[in-house]
């Protein structure tokens, strides 16, 4: 089970083993054969938004960060050009029914 943002930080912010296995496993998932939503389902028993939004949680977290800085700055950066794009796209559809 995870441990939500809260509870680890009062546990001292400390990554827990499966928070941990999500990291390594966003480092090189593409190294694995099959499909990635597949894989997350036998691995960790999560649905693909389910753990979506745990990694969206997770990368937010300065315990995640210290232990794997790339990986952690990758997935920030991948979640951002999402909301940018997601943001010029309404503005554009926007100013097309205008």
């Amino acid at each position: 089970m995870l441990v939500s943002r809260t509870q680890a930080g009062q546990a001292g912010g400390v990554l827990n083993e499966q928070e941990q296995a999500i990291l390594v496993f966003e480092g090189n998932w593409w190294t694995h054969q099959g499909d990635k939503d597949a894989l997350v389902l036998e691995r960790f028993g999560l649905s693909p938004d389910r753990y979506t939004a745990v990694v969206a949680e997770l990368i937010d977290r300065p315990e995640a960060l210290a232990h794997d800085e790339l990986v952690v700055r990758r997935l920030r950066r991948m979640r951002d050009r999402s909301r940018r794009a997601r943001v010029e796209g309404a503005a554009a559809r926007s100013e097309e029914r205008a």
